[in-house]
């Protein structure tokens, strides 16, 4: 087998793990990290691989939701009042995770882009998970009750601590998904509906990112390297589909417990094998 075949089996089998764990709270990036070099996979320099997969992932959320998306951009130029206040919750959570990764993310790349933060940041991630679903069921608030349970219904604030939360998700290993979801469940919007907004969110954010990467750095791409991230594009994108409607039929029966033991299972995983390599 050719060098050339060999890196297009692992693009692939790169983007499944991509669609399946984008949009788990259980940290896409850490995982693309931790098999990447698990399987010895070399794209280009520039690390824009990662990043661009992750637009079919995107892309399988938005036919998924599609109507909802339709209904949205429509409502919004006719001015309708829900739909232009649901427009605005998703601008205030998406902004500052923008402003700061436009200003810092070639430093976070630089000090966090390696397996030992991703270790810790998964058992970190873990623990706190279990807590808030053991503290907050159904995402209560703090001294109250559900105060979110629609998309229509989540308030400025509420999305403002969203979009605060999804700032630590630069950090690899914290999961982006799964940083929203906590955060809106301690804002006090109910775990279907946090886990929905967080869907919607990761639309600009990451076509942003994936945007943002593929101008800076698209010099640096060879035609080998297109190859591959189309190969990882197209294996995300399908795998994504499947996954996202299995989690939002898993979340109207079950919690994300079983989620939060698993990065920390995994987490140890990660330390014990780092030790063992010196």
């Amino acid at each position: 087998m050719s060098e050339s075949t060999l890196q297009l089996i692992k693009a692939f089998f790169l983007g499944i793990v991509e669609g399946i764990t984008e949009f788990l709270p259980i940290s896409s990036t850490g995982h693309l990290i931790l098999v990447g070099k698990w399987i010895d996979f070399a794209s280009t320099d520039s690390k824009v691989f990662e990043v661009v997969i992750q637009l079919g992932s995107i892309l399988a959320v938005m036919w998924i939701f599609r109507e909802r998306l339709i209904k949205l951009c429509v409502g919004t130029l006719q001015r309708d009042p829900v739909e232009m206040g649901f427009m605005r919750n998703l601008i205030i959570a998406f902004l500052p995770s923008a402003i700061i990764g436009f200003i810092f993310i070639k430093a976070i790349k630089a000090l966090f882009f390696q397996p030992a933060v991703v270790a810790v940041t998964l058992i970190l991630g873990g623990f706190i998970m279990l807590w808030v679903e053991r503290t907050r069921p159904g995402g209560q608030s703090a001294g109250s009750s559900v105060t979110a349970t629609t998309l229509e219904s989540i308030s400025w604030k509420q999305a403002l601590v969203v979009g605060c939360a999804q700032c630590l998700a630069m950090i690899p290993g914290t999961s982006r998904s799964g940083a929203t979801i906590i955060g809106g469940m301690l804002a006090g919007i109910n775990r279907k509906t946090a886990t929905e907004f967080s869907f919607f969110l990761a639309m600009p954010t990451m076509m942003a990112a994936a945007g943002y990467d593929m101008f800076k750095n698209a010099s640096l791409i060879s035609q080998a390297d297109m190859l591959a991230i189309a190969v990882g594009f197209a294996s995300a994108f399908f795998s994504a589909l499947v996954v996202v409607r299995a989690i939002l039929a898993f979340i109207s029966k079950h919690t994300y417990r079983a989620f939060g033991w698993y990065r920390i299972l995994l987490g140890v995983v990660v330390a014990v094998w780092l030790y063992r390599l010196g």
